[in-house]
């Protein structure tokens, strides 16, 4: 067989590899579009039954609403304890966030960075805690908070909240920082900083990416938590939003309108704080990609 026949025979195989790439890709864009629509449809339906009536969501529930109509936002901010949710949320999710950050960086920088007997075990154990389900200890922690005097308090749930996010935090922080190069460090010490210094000011910029991943990770659960609130709070005043927008649901009447607004409400926060870091969170996701 001469080259110039090889080649032409060579041209079928080419053009049906070329197709069946395409018909993967067409495959996965189909199913990437319906995952997406399978995740929005209930937003959007969410948002526009914030701005209907009781009537109106169960007759045409899919209808665009009239934006203009804010009677259930005016109910949900002057007929209901929305603003002390709010402000439980923020600050449970606030201080746990802190408490899980620093102490998780701290615990990871020293197991990354210093060379000791047991810091492998200490870095097990810390990710077995990914693998224990907390909730099946419930019972045992209610009476623990009991013990402690902390139950129906926001110190009980932040509790809960550092110990099933440091695993994640840790496991996230120790990866990153092995990979910072060791030169920064003796750089460092040569001009006489000491290990807090080399820490905060020069090794914990550069994991910025790392934190925002490990913080979002750890942010949108603790803020979405129902069960634990549901177990360790039983004052009103110290409802989180998951567990004070349950209450609006009644027992022989619900203003699905309202109960749609503060969900609709509750969201923003988390929404605003992925836009805002975004741009870590994708610098964090693929550091090393190159590598």
């Amino acid at each position: 067989m001469t080259a110039s026949a090889r080649s032409v025979s060579s041209v079928p195989t080419v053009s049906s590899n070329r197709s069946t790439v395409w018909t993967l890709d067409a495959l996965v864009q189909v199913v990437l579009i319906a995952n997406t629509l399978v995740m929005l449809v209930p937003i959007v339906i969410m948002v526009f039954s914030a701005f209907k009536t009781n009537v109106q969501i169960f007759q045409s529930p899919f209808s665009i609403p009239d934006f203009t109509n804010l009677t259930n936002l005016t109910k949900i901010w002057t007929q209901t304890n929305f603003l002390r949710y709010l402000g439980n949320s923020f600050f449970v999710t606030g201080v746990s966030m802190l408490l899980i950050l620093t102490l998780g960086t701290m615990a990871a920088y020293a197991i990354a960075r210093y060379r000791f007997t047991g810091s492998g075990f200490i870095l097990m154990f810390f990710v077995a805690g990914l693998t224990l389900p907390l909730k099946l200890a419930i019972i045992p922690l209610f009476i623990l908070m009991r013990d402690l005097g902390i139950l129906n308090s926001h110190a009980a749930l932040i509790v809960v909240y550092v110990a099933t996010g440091l695993p994640t935090t840790v496991f996230i922080m120790t990866g990153f920082i092995r990979t910072l190069p060791s030169e920064l460090e003796d750089a460092a010490r040569m001009d006489g900083a000491s290990e807090a210094l080399i820490m905060w000011k020069i090794m914990l910029p550069l994991v910025r990416p790392a934190m925002v991943i490990a913080g979002i990770q750890n942010v949108v659960p603790i803020w979405n938590d129902f069960f634990f609130p549901l177990v360790f709070i039983q004052s009103d005043g110290l409802k989180t939003l998951p567990q004070g927008l349950a209450s609006f649901m009644g027992e022989y009447n619900t203003d699905w309108g309202v109960l749609f607004s503060g969900l609709t409400l509750s969201v923003l926060p988390i929404i605003i704080i992925y836009i805002l870091l975004s741009k870590q969170f994708i610098n964090g996701m693929t550091s090393g990609a190159v590598k």
